[in-house]
């Protein structure tokens, strides 16, 4: 079989979110028995058709790295960490929907990784200022997953997706929320498949089809990116 071009994802967010039942439900379409906390990082790869159905379908292998670890790390872990931070073409921001410190904390993954030549500086939280144009121009795709769907009681629903709605907006991404418990939230053609192939084309097309020189460098040369504030209280 000949060897495939492949482009590389970070998977990131807070222990406990499922990074890895969700990394092994993308990979292997199975949910994942016996998940473990990842040390380090662990790698799986999947393979996705770009383009599919088009004459420009071409096969690519998507790995994704899935990072251990919290934000409140000490900064020799984050030095440590920041290795896995290298040549990055895209970014899957994960969170966990009943636990709302886990989605503020995805904000400070993403400046670990887009900062990683340096410490983060404090997150503030304010009133909802939040400049999103510093991070429109980040030429790294981005994909944020809420994960753990199934357990937010139906009281609490409207609540939570408007959070989300917010973060998807602030980091201008596209959301899935699902359940990694259920590989039906990402059969094929629902509105979940259609947009995680869509953002695996995108990560290919900025990694292979860009014109600009400049953004085929991941993070290596980009900017340092300050997020002003949160929408939380």
């Amino acid at each position: 079989m000949a060897s495939l071009d492949r482009v590389k994802v970070l998977v990131l967010g807070d222990s406990g979110v499922g990074k890895s039942s969700l990394v092994h439900l993308l990979c292997q379409n199975q949910v994942l028995g016996n998940p473990s906390w990842t040390v380090g990082c662990s790698v799986d790869v999947r393979v996705q058709d770009y383009k599919e159905g088009t004459p420009d379908e071409k096969t690519y292998y998507i790995e994704l790295w899935d990072v251990g670890g919290s934000v409140g790390s000490a900064s020799s872990v984050k030095s440590t960490r920041a290795v896995f931070y290298n040549s990055v073409n895209g970014i899957i921001l994960v969170h966990d929907l009943t636990n709302k410190k886990s989605s503020q904390n995805v904000y400070r993954w993403s400046l670990e990784a887009l900062n990683k030549d340096s410490s983060p500086t404090g997150v503030i939280v304010s009133n909802g200022d939040y400049d999103r144009e510093q991070f429109a121009e980040n030429p790294v795709p981005l994909l944020l997953i809420g994960t753990k769907f199934d357990q937010i009681p139906e009281n609490k629903r409207n609540e939570v997706l408007t959070r989300t709605a917010f973060l998807s907006e602030d980091f201008n991404a596209e959301e899935i929320n699902l359940d990694c418990t259920n590989p039906r939230y990402l059969a094929a053609g629902t509105s979940n498949a259609v947009k995680l192939s869509r953002f695996f084309d995108k990560v290919i097309e900025k990694r292979y089809f860009t014109r600009d020189p400049s953004q085929m460098t991941a993070f290596t040369d980009r900017k340092r990116f300050n997020f002003k504030s949160l929408h939380y209280d």
